[in-house]
């Protein structure tokens, strides 16, 4: 796609007008964030403006049909882009989209505009299995529409953030591409939580608990997940193994919940040890 990213560079307009098409077109509004953070990673938030507004404007249409994810993933990458460029470290952009995107789920921007009650009726008329398990939870005395909408704030949240933070390295891997080739790969290969930063994680997700925030406590996991994730890259990078080991990592972590809990705890624990630095070491 490095083709495509040289043209959109070209120009403001080539920028803007692909942001655009790309926010309209169904399913293509991470394309259209990706190519606002490319933009405001080499250029800065000013000159980037045009480009993120002609991004946003069809993204907020698509907000005033029922469907907030394009507008919410182009503003939520595009605060991450900043931030990477300001201070350059990833896991700093990471923690701010960890918490704009609570802040989202918190304020109900993914929760449908009549409520999650007739997504419940749906539920109950298409499923026995369902409505049973609902009128099990009433009888508990649970508010069931409450945890209906605590369940789809929270997943749709942790979709936006995710798709949001592919984007923010699309853009980056497309900004290295043209002018620091590489400079990606060794980038995210090194990407790791300092103590302070995973103290930061912590605290957010302590605070979700006693704020009565459960966004904060569904999300706050993910930057450290996406240290894990880089450290799989790193490591096969470093031993020079074949990519279909990347393969076969990804669709075990998309398809088994086990292998997330693994990511989560090497990443947990590589804060400590550094295990790229001592394979640097024993490599020397």
């Amino acid at each position: 796609m490095l083709p495509i990213a040289r043209w959109l560079m070209r120009g403001t307009p080539h920028a803007a007008g692909g942001a655009a098409v790309a926010a309209i077109v169904p399913w293509l509004f991470w394309l259209s964030g990706a190519v606002a953070a490319l933009v405001t990673l080499r250029r800065g938030l000013s000159p980037a403006l045009p480009v993120i507004v002609a991004a946003a404007v069809p993204a907020g249409w698509w907000w005033t049909q029922g469907d907030a994810i394009p507008l919410a993933s182009v503003l939520l990458v595009t605060l991450m882009a900043l931030v990477l460029r300001e201070r350059m470290r990833w896991s700093e952009a990471l923690i701010v989209g960890t918490l704009a995107a609570a802040v989202m789920v918190q304020l109900g921007l993914f929760v449908p505009s009549g409520g999650t009650g007739p997504l419940l009726e749906q539920l109950r008329e298409g499923s026995a299995e369902i409505d049973a398990m609902l009128n099990e939870l009433a009888r508990q005395g649970y508010d069931t529409e409450a945890l209906t909408t605590l369940l789809v704030g929270g997943v749709t949240g942790v979709v936006v953030l995710l798709a949001s933070i592919a984007c923010l390295a699309l853009a980056r891997s497309w900004q290295a591409g043209l002018y620091n080739p590489g400079g990606f790969r060794e980038e995210f290969h090194a990407l790791r939580l300092s103590g302070r930063e995973l103290a930061v994680l912590v605290g957010i997700a302590v605070a979700g608990g006693l704020l009565g925030m459960p966004a904060l406590i569904t999300l706050a996991w993910v930057p450290l997940l996406v240290c894990g994730v880089a450290l799989v890259h790193g490591f096969i990078g470093a031993k020079g193994m074949n990519g279909l080991w990347l393969i076969a990592f990804y669709l075990l972590l998309i398809t088994t919940w086990p292998m997330i809990l693994i990511v989560l705890l090497v990443a947990f624990l590589d804060v400590f040890a550094d295990f790229r630095g001592r394979l640097a070491t024993h490599s020397d």
